[in-house]
C-alpha cells in the first residue's frame, strides 16, 4: 500500500511540473496570461511534505504541509529564470525556495532545500516574506524583504498587532546569504525596492512607510530615497513620487512592485494599487515611468490598472488579489511578469518592451474625474468613427 500510493504521488508530481503551459486566450493586446499557474503549493517537491521512509511512515501522510505558493521575487541568472518563491506551510509561516525554469513559462523545478536567511540580529524576526531581486551595479544580488515581528508595545492579550521593516541580504550565487542590517526608517516599511544603479553616487530605495502594519495611515504612497550605506541602510528622507489617491486603483495604498527595468525611454515600474470595496481590499496593478537620468521623477503614469484579477484568479486566502514583486527581461526585450493571485498561487504573464513602453506613453493618464474620464472615451470614440468612416 505504502509503494502504490508512492507511486501514484510521483506520477501526479512528474505531471504536474513537466505540463506544458499555454497562452489564455487572445489578451488585450499588452500581455498574455497563461493558461495554468507557474508555482503552486503542489510543485514543492515530495520529500519537503512527506516522511518517504514507511517504517515512520506506515500510512504515507503528509507530514509538513505546504498551504501556498505565490509573490516571488525574480530574476534572469547564467541565462535561466530563478524565482525566490515566498512559500507559507501549514503553521502560517513563510519561507523563501528558489525555483528554475529555462523557458519561464512552465517546468520549474525547485532546488532541493528552502533558501536559510541568516538573522538580522539577536532579535531575529517571526515571517519573512516577498523578496525583491536586485542585481546592482556594484556586483551583488540584493534581496530586499519584509521583516515582521510582533508589536512589543501591543497590549496584553493582542497577539496579531506588528512591526513590520526592510530585511536586507546579498549574495553573488543565490545559494550563500549574507544578512545585512535590517533597513532603519522612522515609518515601518513592507515593500522596499533597490534600484539596480547608483544614483548620485547613493543607493537608491523606493519604499512605502506606513504608520501601522496593515494601514498606511497618514502616509501618501511611494516614496524615493538615498542611502549611502547599504550594509547599514538608513532612510534619513523620502520624498513621495506616487501619490495614493482618491476613488482611484490606490486609493487606500499603493507600494512598489518588481525592480523596474531600464529601457531607452526611461524606467519602467509595475506597481501595485489597492482600495477598499463592500467585500474588502482590492488589489491591482498598475505601471508608470520615472526619469533615467532622475528615477525619482514620474514621466508617464497610464491611469487605471494594467492588471487586475480575473476568474479563478479572485479566490483564494485573500480573495480579490493581484501582487507582484518580480519580472524579468530577456536581451530581445521579452518580458515575464510574475505574479500572485489571492496569496494563494503564482502565475505568469508575457509582454515585451516595446508593448509596456507604447501602453504606458500613449495611455491616457487617470482623469481623476467623470467628467474629464468621459471626455477622454469620447476622444477615443471620435478618433474611431473619423477613421472607419474615411
Amino acid at each position: 500500500m505504502f509503494q502504490e500510493r508512492l507511486a501514484r504521488l510521483e506520477d501526479e508530481y512528474r505531471a504536474l511540473i513537466t505540463r506544458k503551459n499555454e497562452i489564455d486566450g487572445l489578451g488585450n493586446g499588452v500581455f498574455d496570461r497563461y493558461k495554468y499557474p507557474v508555482i503552486t503549493e503542489h510543485h514543492t517537491p515530495l520529500f519537503w511534505r512527506y516522511d518517504l521512509n514507511e517504517e515512520t511512515n506506515p500510512y504515507l501522510m503528509e507530514r509538513m504541509g505546504v498551504n501556498c505558493a505565490f509573490n516571488s521575487g525574480a530574476i534572469l541568472f547564467n541565462g535561466i529564470i530563478h524565482l525566490v518563491v515566498r512559500l507559507e506551510g501549514a503553521d502560517r509561516k513563510s519561507f523563501f525556495a528558489i525555483a528554475e525554469s529555462e523557458n519561464g513559462v512552465d517546468n520549474f523545478r525547485f532546488w532541493d532545500y528552502p533558501l536559510v536567511m541568516p538573522p538580522d540580529s539577536d532579535n531575529p524576526e517571526t515571517n519573512v516574506y516577498d523578496m525583491r531581486l536586485t542585481a546592482h551595479e556594484d556586483g551583488w544580488i540584493y534581496g530586499l524583504f519584509c521583516a515582521e515581528r510582533r508589536d512589543p508595545g501591543a497590549p496584553p492579550g493582542d497577539t496579531s498587532s506588528a512591526i513590520a521593516s526592510c530585511g536586507i541580504a546579498r549574495t553573488k550565487d543565490l545559494k550563500s546569504w549574507e544578512r545585512l542590517n535590517d533597513l532603519k526608517s522612522v515609518a515601518q516599511q513592507r515593500n522596499v525596492v533597490l534600484h539596480p544603479e547608483f544614483v548620485n553616487g547613493c543607493y537608491a530605495l523606493y519604499t512605502r512607510p506606513s504608520d501601522h502594519f496593515m494601514d498606511v495611515g497618514a502616509a501618501e504612497g511611494i516614496g524615493f530615497a538615498l542611502v549611502r550605506d547599504i550594509v547599514h541602510a538608513v532612510v534619513e528622507h523620502e520624498d513621495i513620487i506616487d501619490k495614493k489617491e482618491y476613488h482611484t486603483i490606490k486609493e487606500s495604498k499603493n507600494g512598489a512592485g518588481a525592480v523596474p527595468i531600464k529601457t531607452q525611454q526611461g524606467w519602467l515600474h509595475i506597481a501595485h494599487g489597492v482600495r477598499n470595496t463592500a467585500a474588502g481590499l482590492r488589489y491591482v496593478l498598475y505601471c508608470f515611468i520615472t526619469d533615467l537620468k532622475d528615477p525619482g521623477k514620474v514621466i508617464y503614469a497610464p491611469g487605471g490598472y494594467f492588471m487586475a484579477p480575473t476568474g479563478g484568479e479572485r479566490v483564494g486566502d485573500v480573495s480579490n488579489v493581484l501582487f507582484c514583486n518580480g519580472a524579468v527581461c530577456r536581451d530581445n526585450g521579452e518580458l515575464f511578469i510574475y505574479y500572485a493571485s489571492s496569496d494563494t498561487r503564482l502565475h505568469v504573464a508575457t509582454s515585451t518592451l516595446g508593448k509596456m513602453l507604447d501602453y504606458c506613453i500613449n495611455t491616457p493618464p487617470d482623469a481623476l474625474n467623470t467628467a474629464a474620464c468621459v471626455q477622454q472615451r469620447i476622444a477615443l470614440i471620435g478618433r474611431n468613427l473619423t477613421c472607419n468612416l474615411a
